[in-house]
């Protein structure tokens, strides 16, 4: 069986931790999900790279998990591994310039966004209070409407199974509205900056204006994964929402916010299918209402294809 020899070749390989059933639910900021049938920590870039080897000979599908910020996995949980990037991908380095930052893709964007602040490197303000992982960030072009992570970027590297190590130049990368060209069949790796040097009070200014802002338009101390679906080039979702009547809407521990519509939030003890239920109902009334076709931005793990 596949899952089997994974088990058996990958654990006690160097540089890789290999958890069975672990309930997924530990890891996805929504707090939601059932058990992946292997969680494989993957500490180094040769571990990494034997271990998705082993996923790939012997078929067991695989998935690169981050801090979760931005997936609802299933109640019944993930029948393939899930694969997360360890110690070497958490490092960061600033070159002798003061200016440019390399970050490896496990890094989580808060520890960041400090460190460059703590460097006195303005850039990365508009990331603050933003969750999940540097590639998680890169690989969706982080921001806001007027500031995003691509703007910075000067190089990407990537692994890509089979054929290994990938460099991107940031200007070879259409950077986009919650998206970017970065092929999906690669692994972000690591990433390098373009900052600039600032005064410490101005960096801080700026950052406390993000952080204010988000705690006046975004729901605080509620598990969610932030926006379920994308703004439509010419509108607003989270106004659509609202307009259809559906904030406070709920199923089970699932519902829509009252601070921001475009949130459901997991009021304690909400399943997976709660979640999609509120989905469900938020994108046909939506549809109904206004004739658009709400695209999602969470991510989906382990749901069938029906």
């Amino acid at each position: 069986m596949g899952l089997f020899n994974v088990v058996m070749a990958l654990s006690g390989a160097l540089d890789t931790d290999v958890t069975e059933h672990e309930k997924l639910a530990r890891h996805t900021s929504y707090r939601i999900g059932g058990p992946a049938a292997l969680f494989i920590t993957c500490h180094s870039y040769h571990a990494l790279r034997h271990a998705v080897e082993e996923l790939e000979r012997e078929r067991v599908p695989w998935v690169v998990l981050g801090r979760g910020s931005n997936v609802l996995v299933s109640d019944e949980g993930y029948a393939g591994a899930v694969v997360t990037l360890g110690r070497e991908f958490s490092r960061t380095v600033i070159a002798e310039d003061g200016c440019t930052v390399t970050v490896g893709a496990g890094t989580v964007l808060a520890r960041l966004v400090n460190e460059a602040y703590a460097k006195g490197l303005s850039g990365l303000e508009f990331a603050v209070g933003i969750p999940g992982t540097v590639g998680g960030a890169v690989s969706m072009d982080a921001g806001t409407r007027d500031e995003w992570i691509g703007s910075l970027i000067e190089d990407v590297i990537t692994y890509k199974p089979g054929e290994g190590l990938k460099h991107y130049r940031g200007n070879e990368v259409a950077w986009g509205y919650r998206e970017s060209s970065l092929p999906r069949d690669e692994i972000i790796l690591e990433a390098t900056l373009s900052l600039r040097p600032a005064a410490k009070t101005d960096i801080r200014d700026r950052m406390e204006r993000f952080l204010s802002r988000r705690r006046r338009t975004q729901p605080q101390g509620v598990a969610s994964c932030g926006s379920v679906f994308r703004n439509p080039p010419d509108g607003s979702v989270g106004k659509m929402i609202e307009d259809c009547g559906l904030k406070g809407f709920s199923v089970g521990g699932a519902c829509v916010s009252d601070v921001h519509a475009n949130v459901i939030v997991n009021t304690g003890a909400a399943s997976a299918a709660d979640v999609m239920a509120v989905i469900r109902e938020v994108y046909g009334k939506v549809r109904e209402k206004y004739g658009v076709e709400l695209q999602p931005e969470v991510k989906f793990l382990g749901f069938s294809r029906r």
